[in-house]
C-alpha cells in the first residue's frame, strides 16, 4: 500500500466496490485520504464499508443497479448529496458470466453479457456528465479488459470493445470540459472466490473445459507467464484517477503482462 495521499478531499465513486479490484481500488482512495461512494448490488459492499471506516476512512454506500440508467443517477445523486461534487468516477462493474463458444450463447444470455458489461460503464458516464462539466473538471477511468481479443466470451469481449470506444470517443468530446477518460484494460487476475458468483449454476464438463481454454490462452499470450494480483490492477486504475496522469486523456492502459489484447 502506497504513503502517499493523493485523493485528499477528492470525491470518488468508485462502482462494483463489494469484492475484488473495486474492493481493493475503494480501499486504496480510502487510504489516501478520498471520499469513497461505493456502489453495488451486493450487501456484502457494508462489509467494505467496516473496513473503511475501522481505519480512518471516509466512505458511504449505496445499493444500485447499474444495469440501468436510474440505478447510475442514484448514485451520482448520492455523491452529490453527501460531498457536494464528484471529482473522479471509476467504473469497475462487469465480467464475464459464461465462458463458452459463441455458437453456444443463446440471445438471452448474449443480452445478460452485454447490460452486464458495457451499459453500467456506459450509464455511469452519462449520468456523472453534468455534474462534471458544470464544474469543468473531472477524471473517469474505465475498466476494460484485454479479453477484446479473447476466446470463448465473445458477447463479453464485444462489450469491452465498446468500452474502449467509449473511453476514447468521450475523452475526445469533453477535453474541453476538463474532463479526463482513460480505461485500464485488465488481463487475468488472481482474486479471491467471489461471494456473489456470476453464474450460480454447476458447470458442466464442457464448460470447465472452455473456462480452461480461457486460461490457457490468458497465459500462453501473457509474457510473464502469469496472472495478475488486484493490487496490480488497482496501481494502474489509480495512476489514471490521480493527477499524475494529468496528460493522459482518451488512453487505453494494458495491465496483462505484456499481452496488449
Amino acid at each position: 500500500m502506497s504513503n502517499r495521499q493523493r485523493f485528499t478531499d477528492k470525491v470518488v465513486i468508485v462502482t462494483g466496490s463489494a469484492q475484488g479490484i473495486g474492493r481493493g481500488v475503494a480501499m486504496q482512495v480510502a487510504a489516501e485520504g478520498g471520499k469513497v461512494i461505493m456502489a453495488d448490488r451486493s450487501e456484502y459492499v457494508e462489509e467494505v464499508l467496516k473496513e473503511i471506516q475501522s481505519l480512518g476512512g471516509d466512505a458511504v454506500t449505496i445499493n444500485a443497479d447499474l444495469e440501468t440508467y436510474a440505478g447510475a443517477q442514484a448514485v451520482v445523486a448520492k455523491a452529490i448529496e453527501h460531498y457536494g461534487r464528484v471529482d473522479i468516477l471509476i467504473n469497475n462493474v462487469g465480467g464475464a458470466i459464461w465462458m463458452k463458444p459463441f455458437e453456444e450463447f443463446s440471445e438471452e444470455e448474449i443480452i445478460k453479457e452485454v447490460n452486464r458489461s458495457l451499459f453500467p460503464t456506459l450509464w455511469c458516464c452519462r449520468a456523472v456528465l453534468p455534474a462534471m462539466i458544470k464544474q469543468q473538471s473531472g477524471v473517469i477511468v474505465n475498466v476494460s479488459s484485454i479479453a477484446t481479443r479473447g476466446i470463448n466470451r465473445i458477447p463479453y469481449s464485444a462489450s469491452k470493445g465498446g468500452v474502449n470506444a467509449l473511453t476514447a470517443s468521450l475523452a475526445f468530446e469533453h477535453a474541453k470540459d476538463g474532463i479526463r477518460v482513460n480505461a485500464v484494460a485488465t488481463g487475468g487476475t488472481e482474486a479471491p472466490p467471489r461471494k456473489v458468483p456470476r453464474n450460480a449454476a454447476p458447470l458442466s464438463q464442457n464448460e470447465k473445459d472452455w473456462m480452461q481454454q480461457v486460461v490457457d490462452q490468458t497465459i500462453d499470450r501473457t509474457f510473464m507467464g502469469r496472472y495478475g494480483t488486484i493490487g496490480e490492477q488497482v496501481n494502474a486504475i489509480l495512476f489514471l484517477a490521480s493527477d499524475d496522469a494529468s496528460y493522459m486523456t482518451g488512453s487505453v492502459i494494458s495491465v496483462g503482462g505484456g499481452d496488449q489484447g
